[in-house]
């Protein structure tokens, strides 16, 4: 499986201007996509949004103008002319990229404000989970982070929670069964499990893996990455549902349930949601609804926990349950 979209084309970026700069007249896209085992339309479209993500607030004209540039070999057919006889069918063939300023990163990223900076590091640093053997990348985010402190820095490296996203995204695609040890969200206890990896993302928890077999139920689990202890990819294959999108889709389906918390106890609300729309607050709390993944239940006795006894659920009342179950079942276990 690929990274995730943002993470591909925001953290390639600086290794295709790393490239270019050992080219003075510059590369094709067909030979930067090569480089890249992508196609020349994805390279260009990648360089293209980059430079023009002008909403970011970065300083794309200059940008643009001073560090690379899109130029067409005299002679060649002109792709954007329309009235160009020789006009080719493929409109990327002739299409030059080189870098005009001869320090591309001390110019480039010295012109984005420390919070773009930050973006692209850790979208960055997520690629590098995914391809840890990747030198260029590596080096690049040294630059980066050698612009934002002024000095050189220690070579950026991966979580240790994250070492095994790699061999699962490997499995992912080679439709190889894993044998995880896994210390359970929702229980006290670590056991091994044998997972069906269908995809990994990133979320504001970490990196996730929905993956089968399917459950009686017809439905798929979720771990988190950073509750994995260890990994073995094993030689079992298996064959993803006929309907692997749509399970996938059911997955991350939210359920909205509207809660009274205290107001110190929102990074709880943004820890456990996906989404946290506040709907009326005072000094001392807020009311908000909240888009929860399954467990609907568990996550909201996660957050009660957190809130203290003043926690309220406005609706649905029918998560109540399954919550104080499992508030009675962690105070249980942490005052044995």
């Amino acid at each position: 499986m690929a990274a995730p979209r943002f993470a591909q084309r925001v953290g390639r970026i600086p290794r295709l201007l790393a490239l270019l700069s050992t080219y003075p007249d510059g590369l094709t896209l067909h030979d930067l996509a090569a480089r890249f085992d992508t196609d020349a339309t994805t390279i260009r479209e990648d360089l293209t949004t980059y430079l023009e993500l002008e909403s970011w607030g970065w300083s794309f004209d200059i940008f643009r103008r001073s560090v690379i540039e899109f130029t067409v070999p005299e002679g060649s057919p002109d792709p954007d002319d329309p009235d160009d006889p020789d006009d080719p069918d493929d409109p990327d063939a002739a299409i030059v990229v080189r870098v005009v300023s001869d320090d591309p990163f001390g110019l480039g990223v010295e012109n984005l404000s420390a919070g773009d900076l930050g973006v692209i590091y850790t979208a960055g640093l997520a690629l590098l989970d995914v391809e840890p053997d990747d030198t260029d990348l590596a080096a690049a985010l040294e630059v980066i982070s050698e612009t934002m402190y002024g000095e050189q820095p220690a070579a950026p490296h991966r979580l240790d929670r994250n070492r095994f996203v790699a061999p699962l995204m490997d499995a992912r695609s080679e439709h190889r069964r894993v044998r995880i040890l896994y210390s359970n969200t929702w229980r006290e206890h670590v056991d091994h499990r044998i997972i069906e990896p269908l995809r990994l993302l990133q979320t504001h928890r970490g990196w996730e893996v929905d993956a089968g077999p399917v459950g009686p139920e017809g439905n798929l689990r979720t771990f988190l990455v950073s509750n994995v202890r260890d990994v073995e990819v094993l030689d079992e294959t298996f064959d993803p549902p006929d309907d692997v999108e749509a399970r996938l889709q059911r997955q991350r389906r939210t359920t909205t349930v509207r809660l009274e918390l205290a107001q110190d106890a929102r990074w709880a609300a943004h820890m456990w949601a996906e989404e946290v729309h506040v709907v009326a607050e005072d000094e001392t709390s807020f009311e908000a609804d909240l888009e929860l993944l399954p467990p609907v239940g568990g996550r909201v006795g996660l957050i009660m926990l957190a809130s203290g006894p003043d926690t309220r659920v406005v609706e649905p009342t029918s998560v109540l349950p399954e919550a104080v179950g499992m508030v009675e079942e962690l105070l249980r276990h942490h005052e044995g």
